[in-house]
């Protein structure tokens, strides 16, 4: 059986694409007792509350055609922000360059969040330019990568 956010990506995407938007990312997650399902979209210049609604309204009604969730539960769609989490390999590749932030399990060098250049992603291994050297952060030490946004 699938799991509930393929299914809901596979009815999401081409709704999405009829608006111009890609699927960024689908969570399924439980939170002070009630479920959510969240898809996150993205658009080339930006996600406005029209885009949302847009894929929010079909997706709901498709939801309810296709029933592959028990329960009850509430959708949310959103933009996957400027501050994004990179979960897949092809976020990582569109992003090289840009300033992430790192977390981790563990602290290294006194820290669990560091801040620095996304250089390269191979396998779930981070390498990050941090103050002029890289440093390669082990999938296994990395709890979360996001883009790193400075006002």
């Amino acid at each position: 059986m699938a799991k509930v956010t393929e299914v809901a990506r596979a009815l999401a995407e081409p709704i999405a694409a009829e608006n111009g938007c890609t699927i960024w990312d689908v969570e399924y997650v439980r939170e002070a007792g009630t479920w959510f399902l969240r898809v996150f979209i993205d658009h080339e210049g930006g996600v406005d509350i029209n885009h949302c609604e847009a894929v929010s309204r079909p997706l709901s009604d498709k939801l309810d055609e296709v029933d592959p969730i028990e329960g009850s539960y509430t959708l949310e769609v959103s933009s996957a922000g400027i501050d994004r989490v990179l979960k897949k390999p092809e976020h990582f590749a569109q992003f090289i360059g840009s300033e992430v932030e790192v977390k981790l399990y563990r602290p290294v060098e006194g820290r669990k969040d560091h801040v620095g250049v996304l250089m390269a992603y191979d396998g779930g291994n981070v390498t990050v330019g941090l103050a002029g050297t890289e440093t390669t952060f082990e999938k296994k030490d990395v709890a979360q990568v996001r883009l790193y946004v400075r006002f």
